[in-house]
């Protein structure tokens, strides 16, 4: 029994991976990669999906899910994504003294957030790295959903919290956002003259996260596969 349980988690995680790889993948084209019958594949592409590790798309293509983005964000709090924001959120403190916040795609319709630079004043919003949030009604999940406008930045009063302002842009890489760059503000400190100074500032430093070109390369195949 543990043999054959051992193959099946070993089938899945094939077959997993293949999803990564690919970016989007047929039944038959995971199947024949994994070396597995469309039945058994199936049956594993099912489970995983199931537990948001993947998702199906309208189309029956199979696509990394929520679940894998999240664990992979969790992962990132050592690596290149946090690591290249690091400087860029350390400034938008230095100038404005508030709680820098780097969030990205987390499971079932929210942000996560993966990063934080606290601010200086002695009311602050403190760490919530680790934490999701909705994506509806935030100004960081607007910003993730594609919903930024023509100012280049979101603000959300009292939405996540009460007496709390968000001011978010997106980082991306090419067309493509990856995360969002966010300033979370208690309400009374922030006069409406400082909104779009701040959101300037974040647009500037969001600009200035520079991806190695291996990570343009990685994001451009993704979207072509």
């Amino acid at each position: 029994m543990a043999e054959s349980s051992t193959r099946t988690v070993d089938r899945a995680l094939v077959l997993l991976g293949i999803v990564c790889d690919r970016g989007y993948v047929s039944l038959a084209d995971a199947a024949r990669d994994a070396e597995l019958s469309a039945s058994t594949a199936l049956r594993l592409l099912r489970t995983l999906e199931a537990q948001e590790f993947i998702r199906r798309d309208p189309d029956n293509r199979y696509t990394p899910g929520a679940r894998l983005v999240q664990l992979g964000a969790l992962a990132l709090a050592n690596e290149s994504l946090v690591s290249l924001a690091r400087d860029a959120m350390s400034r938008m403190v230095e100038a404005t003294g508030e709680s820098c916040y780097l969030s990205v795609p987390g499971a079932s319709g929210t942000a996560l957030y993966i990063a934080i630079v606290e601010g200086t004043h002695s009311v602050r919003h403190a760490s919530w790295v680790g934490r999701t949030i909705p994506l509806h009604g935030s100004a960081a999940g607007a910003v993730l959903s594609g919903e930024t406008d023509d100012s280049g930045f979101v603000v959300v009063r009292q939405g996540v919290e009460d007496d709390v302002t968000a001011i978010a842009v997106p980082v991306m890489v090419g067309t493509r956002v990856i995360a969002a760059l966010s300033s979370v503000i208690p309400s009374y400190r922030l006069r409406d003259e400082q909104v779009a100074h701040i959101g300037e500032l974040l647009r500037v430093e969001a600009g200035s996260i520079v991806f190695p070109p291996a990570v343009h390369s990685r994001r451009t195949k993704e979207r072509v596969s």
